[in-house]
């Protein structure tokens, strides 16, 4: 009978816990140049060399995993920015998260955003 009730509650926790996620598409680019060494909306310094995001609504720190729909590569971002204010775009990545999902040529790119919800 325990082990019974293990599983049970084994299978709720992972159900439940996926839940706990949610999954946007959209579009992603990458902060020009000019950003470097400014101030972020949080107050960090903004630098290309980290892994960080803008995006309008998320909480400062939330970790986002982006995933570029066209190779299926993935990178986790840290929000410490808002933005991006270009219809249609839901998040901006620096030039480092931007290379780690092959999207530098392009400059935008078609993704899908996860993210605990809170």
């Amino acid at each position: 009978m325990r082990l019974k009730s293990f599983l049970l509650l084994a299978f709720m926790s992972c159900f439940f816990s996926s839940c706990m996620y949610v999954t946007k598409k959209g579009i992603a680019s990458y902060y020009s140049d000019y950003y470097e060494g400014r101030q972020t909306a949080n107050g960090e310094i903004f630098k290309h060399s980290k892994e960080t995001a803008a995006h309008k609504t998320l909480p400062f720190g939330t970790k986002v995993e982006v995933t570029n729909l066209k190779n299926n590569k993935t990178v986790v971002v840290r929000i410490n920015d808002r933005g991006p204010y270009v219809k249609g775009r839901i998040i901006d990545l620096t030039k480092t998260a931007a290379k780690e999902i092959d999207m530098l040529g392009d400059g935008v790119a078609k993704v899908k955003i996860r993210y605990r919800k809170n």
